[in-house]
């Protein structure tokens, strides 16, 4: 019964949903995966709903975030100065672009050192992670902004945290999240979340990063070299030739696969810039450390 309730409530929704898409006058034409898309997102939104009813507080979701990350091996800085000096990089960018979020939590950034690794995630708790072979793409300061503010919208807007109570969930696990929290693999975080809340993290982060200063032209660069890479490696396989190494491409198909389309997401942030008026002609700052040189050791 309580199942049938819940079919009856999407249906009506959905239906009011169609209902007010056709009397709107846009251009976007309707299509099957349209619906699929908002089914999906609309069967996520009420699976979060229990999730804001029993909200983890800050302190244990930073106690379980902190756990998470020494069991990955991530808490002891780096030996090697120069690396540690562009981790200290990213983090001071990261900070500034923090400084603006809704939740005053503590943030902490960490440096991946794995070249094939073109991606970003989040961890709950305030942990953001940098992948080395995306930190090698990025040309200016206000790109990585963008990269860390949409990260950081994950955790300031729940996302990271509420999946933790999921999985708890499906592995019928008492809400001593903290023990759980420890079996959940790191590639967890790798997965992308729903369409609607990547688009949220787009625009928030997108936010966040002018209030932190940054040129919005850092957003529009970033989503464009990805949309590149999705045409010309990813979609058509073309050879790569120097540019990404086949491991790199195949990271890319997986990031593609977890996030919308890179042609939406540019969109929607073209138009924010539009419509909040955001400062586009603000000249980019070039990125200021040497991401070619690699060494992993910590």
């Amino acid at each position: 019964m309580k199942r049938l309730s819940i079919l009856v409530v999407i249906l009506l929704i959905c239906g009011a949903a169609l209902y007010l898409g056709q009397r709107r006058k846009v251009e976007d034409s309707v299509n099957v995966n349209a619906v699929v898309d908002v089914a999906a997102d609309l069967q996520r939104d009420i699976t979060r709903a229990p999730m804001r009813l029993t909200r983890l507080s800050d302190e244990d979701e930073a106690r379980i975030g902190d756990e998470l990350v020494r069991r990955y091996g991530y808490v002891e800085p780096y030996a090697n100065d120069q690396m540690a000096a562009i981790e200290k990089h990213v983090s001071d960018v990261g900070l500034r672009v923090a400084l603006h979020t809704h939740r005053k939590i503590e943030f902490h950034f960490h440096l991946v050192p794995d070249p094939s690794l073109i991606n970003a995630f989040a961890v709950p708790g305030g942990h953001v992670f940098l992948g080395w072979g995306l930190l090698k793409e990025i040309r200016s300061d206000d790109e990585l902004a963008f990269v860390l503010g949409h990260e950081i919208e994950h955790i300031d807007h729940y996302h990271a945290v509420e999946r933790v109570q999921i999985e708890a969930q499906l592995h019928k696990m008492n809400l001593d999240v903290f023990a759980a929290a420890a079996q959940i693999p790191l590639s967890l975080w790798q997965a992308g979340y729903s369409k609607n809340e990547e688009f949220e993290a787009d625009g928030e982060g997108l936010q966040l990063a002018v209030a932190g200063g940054y040129s919005p032209q850092g957003a529009v660069d970033s989503l464009k070299r990805f949309q590149r890479w999705d045409r010309e490696y990813v979609t058509h396989s073309e050879d790569p030739g120097e540019a990404l190494s086949q491991l790199a491409i195949e990271g890319l198909t997986g990031y593609f696969r977890s996030h919308p389309r890179t042609s939406e997401r540019l969109a929607q942030v073209e138009r924010m810039i539009g419509h909040d008026h955001l400062p586009i002609q603000q000249p980019t700052t070039p990125l200021t450390v040497d991401a070619s040189v690699f060494s992993g050791s910590r």
